[in-house]
């Protein structure tokens, strides 16, 4: 099999000719990307359900808007967190510490979630806090049967997401190959943008390239 070259850690964005409705000016932070396929989260789909309502002690740490967003059209059922911790933690950017833990299952089915004695205890520096695996950056996994308590003092940000998109092997290459996704650079600020709607144009907005062009491409080009 070739050799895939990962992008956990970066953003699809969706191109205006994608035309699934599922990720219609979508914006998808990659959590695990290798050859064995790929599982990231939906940025810009807020929910009217507000986290309290299902997940009340994370509540308070949620950002705003403070409601469960929809992460991708598999296993809705479920619910993953992503957040980010200030400050930077050891280690290059481009290895990441640890394995996500999250992937697609057989057929698209459910993923199985960061587990608590994967974590590592903090304290010394560069060590992951206790019930946060880094997935990019300052950027990680929550795991959402932890203490929230214990996690209060360093979180910067916190998302809940229900369901997840995830691809087969080679199946988001060939997505690539057709030009249904540019693939751009995550920032920490994505994940808790208190204005989600526009997040698409936002980062089109900021590439130094002919993408930022993109961000001015109309809702309905029928109109234009």
């Amino acid at each position: 099999m070739t050799e895939v070259s990962s992008l956990t850690g970066r953003l699809l964005v969706a191109t205006p000719a994608l035309a699934d409705p599922n990720f219609d000016r979508a914006v998808v932070l990659l959590l695990d990307h290798d050859e064995e396929g790929s599982l990231g989260v939906v940025l810009n789909r807020p929910t009217p359900v507000g986290v309290g309502d299902i997940l009340a002690p994370w509540a308070a740490l949620a950002g705003e808007p403070g409601v469960v967003f929809q992460g991708g059209p598999v296993s809705l059922d479920s619910a993953l967190g992503v957040a980010v911790v200030p400050g930077g933690l050891a280690g290059d950017d481009d290895v990441p510490i640890l394995e996500s833990g999250v992937r697609p299952g057989p057929g698209g089915t459910a993923a199985a979630g960061p587990r608590p004695d994967d974590a590592r205890h903090g304290g010394a520096p560069g060590e992951e806090p206790l019930g946060w695996r880094r997935v990019h950056g300052a950027i990680g996994l929550v795991d959402l049967e932890t203490p929230p308590e214990l996690l209060a003092t360093v979180l910067g940000s916190l998302r809940i997401f229900a369901g997840y998109a995830g691809w087969g092997p080679g199946q988001l290459e060939d997505e690539l190959n057709d030009g249904a996704w540019y693939v751009v650079e995550s920032e920490p600020g994505d994940v808790s943008s208190p204005d989600p709607e526009r997040l698409w144009r936002a980062v089109l907005r900021r590439q130094r390239n002919e993408l930022a062009m993109v961000a001015t491409y109309p809702d309905d080009p029928s109109l234009n």
